[in-house]
This record gives structure tokens, sequence and C-alpha cells, in this order.
């Protein structure tokens, strides 16, 4: 799944390519995928991408009429900006085009969710890989009508979101464990489970610990927080997004390294696997060398 990181590189690379230009045509070929009605998605023809922006994990396509150009007057829509706002949940991803696409045939076969064609023949196509679908497509008149945005906690990435705000935070979530805590968008936007796993892993500090913590150790954890996501962030800084998810994999310390070494330590890189997910760290920096309980595998082994 793209986190912060990736999606922000996303937002920079659309921005780079569209700005300025006009759609032609959006067009939903997996219709579950939008679960918005109003305005319709052909409100978006005719309107210039005026900038790209990201909402925790959601990218925002901002499009307005040109200056000077023809408005439809019985379109309620047609003087206000309107977003294309998409969630690529898990399996989803952006993939450009430089050329005029080819028709799709079979759409239900198709890994293609939806299309974007620009004036000139280029765009972008949304795709989704695999059976379980939760990829979300919303064309809105203010990023706050979306369920997900609306609900969003703090970017820990803003300028002002600083230490005191963040111990606060952790302050109100009790015994909660740390892993969760990171990972809940209504409490930090962005975070997902990679980079929360990278996070913990360079706080040397278990998932499970409780997220009220000493102030010594929320300093350390905010100290983690914003290397790993100002470091992921330099690496993807001016990649396209065919090159984003090797250059995520290629800078993951533990996460998705189950049974490879520690870069840190050597020991060996352990997971907790969940009925949805999984995560990994290293007994060694984390957790004083005691694997954490895998219920999963506990049951497998018996």
């Amino acid at each position: 799944m793209p986190e912060l990181p990736e999606v922000h590189a996303l937002a920079t690379d659309l921005g780079r390519r569209m700005g300025g230009r006009t759609v032609e045509r959006m067009s939903v070929l997996a219709f579950p995928a939008l679960k918005t009605f109003d305005p319709p998605v052909e409100a978006l023809s005719g309107r210039q991408v005026t900038r790209v922006d990201r909402h925790g994990k959601f990218l925002d396509l901002v499009l307005e009429h040109p200056a000077g150009g023809t408005e439809d007057k019985a379109d309620s829509s047609a003087g206000a900006p309107l977003h294309l706002i998409l969630h690529l949940a898990r399996a989803g991803w952006i993939r450009w085009r430089a050329d005029v696409p080819k028709p799709v045939t079979k759409p239900g076969r198709s890994p293609i969710a939806a299309r974007l064609v620009l004036d000139d023949g280029s765009g972008f196509d949304v795709t989704e890989a695999g059976t379980k679908k939760s990829l979300a497509i919303h064309v809105v008149r203010s990023p706050e009508e979306v369920p997900g945005i609306a609900r969003l906690g703090p970017d820990p990435m803003a300028d002002d979101f600083d230490e005191e705000r963040f111990a606060a935070i952790l302050a109100t979530r009790g015994r909660e464990q740390i892993k969760g805590v990171l990972r809940n968008q209504s409490v930090f936007a962005g975070i997902g489970n990679a980079y929360s796993d990278e996070i913990l892993h360079t706080a040397r500090m278990s998932p499970f610990a409780p997220a009220s913590m000493p102030a010594e150790k929320v300093q350390v954890l905010f100290a983690a927080l914003r290397s790993t996501l100002n470091d992921a962030l330099e690496r993807a800084d001016g990649l396209a997004a065919s090159e984003l998810k090797s250059e995520k994999r290629s800078g993951m310390q533990v996460h998705g390294r189950t049974g490879e070494p520690c870069p840190v330590c050597g020991d060996t890189v352990r997971q907790v696997i969940y009925s949805d997910s999984t995560f990994q760290y290293c007994p060694t920096c984390q957790t004083g060398g005691k694997p954490l309980a895998d219920r999963v595998l506990s049951r497998l082994l018996k």
C-alpha cells in the first residue's frame, strides 16, 4: 500500500506532468470503485488540472475551468473547483501513459479501474491488482466530503506538528499498542504498516509497547518518525510512479524482510501474522532479544 512518502511523490509527479493541462475525459471501468455520483465524472471534462495535493494517503487532483472558458450554466458545480480524490488502498496504483491509449476491450478482466485522458492523449490509468477490491475514487466539490479525509488525524510531516503535539496525542491513547496507534489514520495521517515497522525499528521500540510512555521515549520515537519519513521522502523525490514501488522496498530495513538479517545488529528479522496483515521487527533491536507471540503461528504448530 502506498503511504505518505509514495503518495507525496505521486502527487509531485502528477502535478509536474499534468499542471495546466485540460482533461478530455475520465472513464471509470470498475464501477464499484466510484464512491460518488454528484458531481458526475463527466463534469471533469474540459477542466484544467491546477494542482495535485495529498491528504494522508489520499491523492487530490484539483480541476477548474480555464480562465475565460465556457461554463455549463446547468451544472451547479461549473463555477467551482472539483476534486478527483483517489485512495489506492492495498493494491491500487497509477500508471502514466504518454500516448493515446488503446481501448479496453474486456473491462471485467482488466486491472484498469479508471482512465484519465488529457487533451494531448497522455494521462494515467488507475489500476488495482488481486481479487480483494478496495480502491476508492471520489469526485467532490471539497476534500472534506470524503469521509476518510474528514476523519484524518494531523499530518506528521506538517510544519506545525512538533514533539509537544506528538506527546499530547500519545498520552491520550493510554495502553493502546504503539504499532496500532502509529498506523491509525484518525490519529496520524499517512503512516501505514510499512513505515510504522520502520519507525519502531529506528526507535528500537517494541510494536507492543504502550502508546503512553515517558518523555525520553517520546523524544526518541518522534525523532525516529521524522527521520524515517524524511529519508523516504528524499529517496522518492523526483521519481516517476513506475519507480516508487521498488524504491520503497529497497529502503526498508525490517518491513517485508522476514528471515533476513537485521542491517543494524545481524539478528534474524521476525514477523507477527494477523488475519489480514503482518508486521516485521528485530528481536535484538526492539524486544530485548525475545520473540513476540505470534498467535497464528502458534496455532499452526499445535
